[in-house]
């Protein structure tokens, strides 16, 4: 009698062999880096019975190297390009294509929204403050700006699939002139929110296409049809050195941000929204993305790490929802039981913060589960 294969064997089984692994390894990697840069760069502060959020990038500017390890939301964007090009490829019309992906990218968030409409009703009613309640609010919802640009771009893949990343980085970079350079209108700014992720989408779609290849002629992702385009290794260290170089000068000598996220109280903020230097930082990262294509490949053959990378993708967005949420109860709960907590409710004043704040990671983990196999759900029913 055979034994019972593993979840994993079972999970690898299941698999098809066609599957681009390396895509998913990537947006597992990107959700990591979301949901650990926003518990460790964000703090609640508990002070004479209100909450307050702040971040240690305000207070120790130093640690702004933070922000570049974790900020990967240009890998987000670059395999959405990549995964709605190709379904969009082989759909049979445009209206129940994105009917379906309209569907599957907003049910998730209908939980979400439902369970803190009754938090924050509860809290108001317990006699929290409304600034409390209002702080834990934003810090909840305002993720989702990246799920509304998603869409909008989800949308228009039949136009970007023909769209030469170069346009929108010239119109980034022009909206960046105005507004710094002649004095233009902070609002012109919000036009970069879609033509700054708009770069790393049409990248994606690039990729799919066969104009940005990550393996070269030897199969997979874009092995075909390369011609006219950046082809294998050359175009990820064209894209990594160029976007690295390029970020880099605009902060030494152009007088951007060195935090590649939006410090509380700054005068300018990298990602909100997006500016030229963050678009180069993007475009350092799809470069790596590609050079990292064939290593993560070969990486994810084996069945516990594939494992791992498969059931994340399950609950993509169930994480992205709910970490904040997960955070916030742990720091809820700590207070509650033990009064304000190192690294949970105290002001994030020195670099030591953070270490204080490393040793709660697998608290917030562990409630982030709990989240998940809540509502996870509503992510895995099908359209």
């Amino acid at each position: 009698m055979k034994p019972e294969p593993t979840l994993a064997g079972r999970i690898g089984a299941a698999t098809p062999p066609g599957r681009d692994r390396a895509v998913d390894g990537l947006r597992a990697l990107a959700i990591l880096g979301v949901v650990l840069g926003h518990w460790l760069v964000t703090a609640l502060v508990a002070d004479s019975g209100s909450v307050r959020v702040t971040s240690p990038l305000k207070a120790v500017p130093e640690l702004a190297p933070i922000s570049w390890v974790f900020q990967t939301l240009a890998l987000f964007f670059l395999v959405g390009g990549m995964t709605a090009a190709k379904s969009y490829a082989s759909a049979t019309g445009y209206g129940p294509w994105v009917r379906a992906r309209m569907v599957r990218l907003t049910r998730p968030v209908v939980p979400v929204l439902l369970v803190w409409c009754v938090a924050a009703g509860g809290m108001l009613v317990a006699g929290a403050e409304l600034e409390t309640v209002i702080a834990l609010v934003r810090l909840v919802v305002s993720p989702l700006w990246f799920l509304l640009v998603f869409a909008v771009l989800t949308a228009a893949t039949p136009l970007a699939v023909r769209l030469h990343p170069v346009w929108p980085l010239a119109v980034v970079a022009l909206v960046d002139l105005l507004r710094y350079g002649l004095a233009a209108p902070d609002w012109l700014g919000w036009v970069n929110l879609a033509a700054g992720w708009l770069v790393p989408y049409t990248l994606g779609a690039a990729w799919t296409r066969g104009r940005l290849s990550a393996v070269g002629t030897r199969g997979g992702v874009g092995a075909a049809g390369t011609r006219g385009g950046l082809r294998g290794r050359s175009a990820g260290w064209a894209l990594l050195v160029g976007g690295g170089v390029g970020a880099a000068a605009l902060v030494v000598w152009g007088g951007y941000p060195a935090s590649m996220v939006g410090v509380p109280g700054a005068a300018i903020s990298n990602l909100n929204p997006p500016t030229l230097a963050a678009v180069a930082f993007g475009l350092a990262q799809c470069g790596a993305a590609l050079l990292a294509h064939e290593p993560l490949t070969r990486a994810l053959r084996r069945p516990a790490a594939w494992a791992a990378v498969a059931l994340a993708n399950l609950s993509a967005m169930t994480v992205f929802l709910w970490h904040q949420t997960a955070m916030i109860a742990v720091t809820a709960l700590g207070l509650a039981a033990a009064g304000p907590l190192p690294g949970l409710h105290t002001a994030p004043l020195e670099s030591g913060w953070v270490v204080a704040r490393v040793a709660w990671l697998p608290v917030f983990a562990a409630a982030l589960l709990v989240c998940v196999a809540a509502f996870r759900s509503a992510e895995l029913r099908r359209a």
